[in-house]
């Protein structure tokens, strides 16, 4: 590639970044975050914090007095499965489960497959 094709580049690209850089300036939303961005600077100049002071501060930490199921799931290691709830379009029979190992659907993936029985999940809870 020649000098001259690449500088003819460049220069289209910093004319198109211009005209981005025009529309974003008129954009409200952005003026709005510039503001903000302005008094939050104004605010911990104030108050000598730093932006790792705020982010520590407005970051949730873990308690040390969690609750029982919390507690449950890191002393076990492992957390709770989702609820998958199928039902079948053939039988019209729903199943509920948080594993695979349930017998009912073991059954459907060896009649159907498994992608087939996949396919059938209604909805997933927590």
């Amino acid at each position: 590639m020649s000098l001259l094709s690449d500088y003819v580049k460049k220069e289209q690209l910093l004319k198109q970044l211009e005209e981005e850089l025009k529309r974003m300036e008129g954009d409200q939303r952005l003026k709005d975050e510039l503001e903000f961005k302005e008094k939050l600077e104004a605010l911990m100049s104030e108050y000598g914090k730093k932006a790792a002071d705020v982010i520590e501060l407005l970051s949730p930490k873990p308690e040390s007095g969690a609750s029982a199921t919390t507690a449950a799931t890191s002393a076990s290691g492992r957390r709770k499965r989702k609820l998958k709830i199928y039902k079948n379009p053939n039988t019209g029979e729903v199943v509920e489960t948080r594993g695979g190992n349930h017998k009912t659907l073991k059954a459907w993936k060896d009649e159907h497959g498994s992608d087939t029985v996949e396919s059938w999940v209604v909805r997933t809870e927590d």
